[in-house]
């Protein structure tokens, strides 16, 4: 089953499409943090900041882990009961997100990394997205090849076959004219 998500955006939402955004915030993310980096090392020292920033990316890899497997399974059982995971689907995005945003060093990111996986700001999320994304289902067709067996076909089984030339066959390149 393949899943295609569509952004269904109105022709107002188009004329600011926030990819032109991205410049912004490459620029103003580093910028805070710096920011945060000299105001927290200069309260609790460097060491300790920087102990801080390798404790969140551990804390976020072991949360991206955990609630990853869990919404895996949580999908797979949804796809096998016949419906689409939609919600999952967006709450996987998000936990990946997540998990990038808590690798990266920062605290800003770590905590927009933090509250991505809280499961209650996800589905706040959804429902403000859920408006926004049409989930499309695209099922394909299943074609069964069945081999026909016509009076010429010559179905052998291993005890019918072996290695060794027979001479009294009519395919060996013997003279037998």
């Amino acid at each position: 089953m393949n899943n295609y998500i569509r952004a269904a955006i109105t022709q107002k939402e188009a004329e600011f499409m926030p990819f032109t955004l991205i410049p912004f915030i490459l620029l103003i993310v580093p910028l805070l943090e710096i920011g945060v980096f000299i105001a927290v090392g200069s309260q609790i020292g460097v060491f300790p900041t920087l102990g801080m920033v390798v404790l969140t990316a551990l804390i976020g890899s072991i949360l991206l882990r955990v609630q990853g497997f869990g919404l895996l399974t949580r999908m797979r059982t949804e796809m096998d009961q016949g419906r689409m995971p939609g919600r999952d689907l967006v709450h996987g995005v998000m936990i990946l997100v997540a998990g990038i945003l808590l690798l990266t060093p920062g605290f800003v990111t770590d905590t927009i990394g933090f509250l991505l996986f809280v499961p209650a700001l996800r589905d706040l999320a959804w429902r403000f997205l859920k408006s926004r994304i049409q989930v499309v289902s695209a099922t394909s067709a299943h074609y069964e090849t069945r081999r026909s067996y016509d009076t010429q076909t010559i179905d052998l089984s291993e005890d019918d076959y072996s290695e060794g030339s027979d001479p009294n066959s009519p395919w060996s390149k013997g003279d037998k004219a």
